[in-house]
């Protein structure tokens, strides 16, 4: 009974894509023959149905018993009792996004939805969320990036309600409010007007201001070469990476969700072509069981109904391991997910600017932002195409800052001439080969696979919003706020680009 229990909440109507994706009940028999309630009565009534020869079919009421349990032990005889072996929705990558989608399932639907969430480094020490630089922005060019980081403010500004956990102390996710801003060369500026023009439309609060007046307000800023900037008012900022994740995942156990421990090597199919009550054979497959390696070489099973891939820069490797990328039709298409690394500086400029620094980005891409009171600052680039670094490794390139990056912020703020380096490491985006804007929704083939993934670089910014997203397209099958639908996958196989221009 405890199996049964578990994976009755995937018979039910309530939680419609689950249900449809876990037991395809629907289409057992003509809607004047159903009987409401009592859907194992139609698997029985289809089994003896007549089916073309050389076709193999398996049994329904066969395969609903062993999803649910209830037959042999089948492969699974490797158990461990802290790897649960069912759940009806499985998150990998527990990351920020991945526990933004755990998070908003627990709050939408707190009773009766087995949620897990496989992570396969519960230190985060190499987690592209620990290693961000943690800004916050709405300058965006494309309607939908701006929605989604208006709401990400939105949620860290409110996190206290969000993220409580009654009888535990309210989450601290060290929001500093400050704009971003962006300087633009003649050859930039009318691009950077429309898209302030943009921003502004769709309720970003973003100021164009000319060279003289950047000078009069940012008196430590060398405009030579700049035109125009842009300059964020409000809900700009950043905040803490680590205290985000730490007060998603705090909430999530407070909720039910289950973290697991462990690398995904391998999923299985659920055949599912059946005949109907003489309606046409139904040939298709969709992955159900997880394959989980946990640290110390042992190989666990885990059942689900629906899977989310939330694997960062190795979603990719996840979905070929689902056929996708890897297969014929459809299914040769690729997740376009790969690692890109990128550098972050720590420096100290006992002269560089004060309180009043926002988070600068160059004409030329180098970025900077105030690091404390001290005099700190992190900086940034992002190389030439022809000029990515391995990404095998997390080394730090040293040349990467004296030959890119120094001269750029020397050459903007002259207080930067005698900085020094501290410090600097290094992490990776789950950078989108295909047009740098995230993956959000179900696999056009595979329904119970979904995405939230190719995010390079907005993923912490942008976690709250997509992981609500999601979350209403299993619950509801549909938005219910904001409509991401141009994030979905289908965009990669109809030669649909994103194209966003403000890229960091």
């Amino acid at each position: 009974m405890r199996h049964l229990r578990r994976i009755l909440p995937l018979f039910s109507n309530k939680y419609s894509i689950v249900s449809a994706r876990s037991c395809q009940v629907r289409r057992y028999c003509d809607t004047s023959d159903k009987k409401k309630g009592d859907e194992f009565s139609l698997l029985k009534s289809n089994v003896n149905n007549k089916i073309e020869p050389n076709v193999l079919v398996p049994n329904p009421v066969e395969r609903t018993l062993k999803s649910m349990g209830l037959m042999e032990k089948e492969e699974f005889d490797n158990i461990d009792p802290d790897i649960p072996r069912f759940c009806d929705v499985v998150i990998i990558g527990g990351g920020v996004v991945g526990s933004s989608v755990a998070y908003w399932l627990k709050e939408s639907v707190p009773d009766g939805l087995e949620v897990v969430v496989v992570e396969k480094d519960l230190t985060y020490s190499k987690a592209s969320t620990t290693l961000s630089v943690g800004g916050i922005r709405q300058q965006f060019s494309i309607p939908e990036n701006i929605q989604m980081s208006l709401f990400g403010a939105e949620f860290l500004r409110n996190a206290n309600r969000y993220l409580n956990c009654d009888d535990l102390l309210p989450p601290e996710i060290q929001f500093h409010p400050h704009g971003y801003l962006y300087l633009a060369s003649e050859a930039g500026a009318e691009k950077l007007m429309e898209n302030v023009t943009v921003q502004n439309d769709f309720g970003a609060k973003v100021a164009l201001l000319t060279a003289g007046q950047l000078k009069s307000k940012f008196p430590w800023i060398s405009t030579e070469g700049v035109a125009c900037g842009a300059y964020g008012l409000e809900n700009e900022g950043w905040f803490d990476p680590w205290s985000l994740l730490s007060a998603l995942r705090r909430k999530n156990h407070y909720l039910g969700t289950e973290y697991v421990e462990g690398e995904v090597v391998g999923v299985e199919d659920l055949h599912l072509g059946v005949n109907y009550s003489g309606q046409e054979i139904m040939e298709s497959r969709a992955p159900r069981d997880l394959r989980i390696r946990t640290k110390d070489g042992k190989v666990y099973p885990l059942r689900f109904a629906v899977a989310v891939i939330c694997a960062g820069h190795a979603s990719g490797e996840v979905a070929k391991m689902m056929g996708i990328g890897g297969g014929n039709g459809l299914f040769v298409v690729p997740v376009p997910v790969e690692p890109r690394k990128r550098y972050v500086y720590c420096v100290h400029s006992q002269d560089g600017p004060g309180l009043d620094c926002p988070l600068v980005v160059d004409p030329s891409g180098v970025y900077f932002r105030r690091e404390g009171m001290a005099g700190h600052y992190l900086v940034g680039s992002s190389p030439e195409e022809h000029e990515e670094p391995p990404t095998d490794n997390l080394d730090v390139d040293d040349n990467f800052f004296q030959e890119k990056i120094w001269p750029k912020l020397a050459e903007r703020v002259p207080s930067f001439n005698s900085l020094k380096v501290k410090s600097a490491w290094a992490g990776h985006y789950d950078y989108n080969t295909y047009d740098q804007n995230a993956i959000l929704g179900p696999h056009p083939i595979h329904r119970n696979v979904f995405f939230a993934t190719g995010f390079s670089g907005h993923g912490l910014q942008q976690a709250p919003a997509a992981g609500r997203a999601v979350a209403e397209l299993i619950i509801h099958s549909r938005y219910q706020t904001l409509d991401l639908t141009r994030f979905r996958f289908e965009r990669i196989l109809y030669n649909d680009r994103l194209i966003e221009t403000n890229i960091v």
